[in-house]
């Protein structure tokens, strides 16, 4: 349980690294993007690992991956481009 916990977060890490390599103007702060990413990557693998039991390594690692990446989505800044008008048909 405890290489599963620790092989999501530095999963989480990882994508979250990319994610600001890519992107550094769209994170407020860098720590709190690395940090939403490992750990929500670690809590998705916690509760995959408790709904499904022991020996399901990939099943887990998937379900840290995507919880991460969507708390990752939700630390991200969003531009206030104006808003178009109506289209004329």
């Amino acid at each position: 349980m405890l290489w599963e916990s620790t092989a999501c977060a530095l999963l989480g890490l990882v994508i979250a690294a990319v994610a600001v390599g890519r992107r550094p103007a769209r994170f407020f702060d860098t720590r709190l993007a690395l940090a939403a990413g490992a750990g929500g990557a670690m809590l998705g693998g916690l509760i995959a690992r408790a709904v499904l039991g022991p020996g399901s390594l990939p099943v887990v690692l998937m379900a840290g991956l995507v919880f991460g990446a969507a708390l990752l989505s939700l630390v991200v800044r969003v531009s206030h481009a104006p808003a178009r008008g109506p289209v004329s048909a």
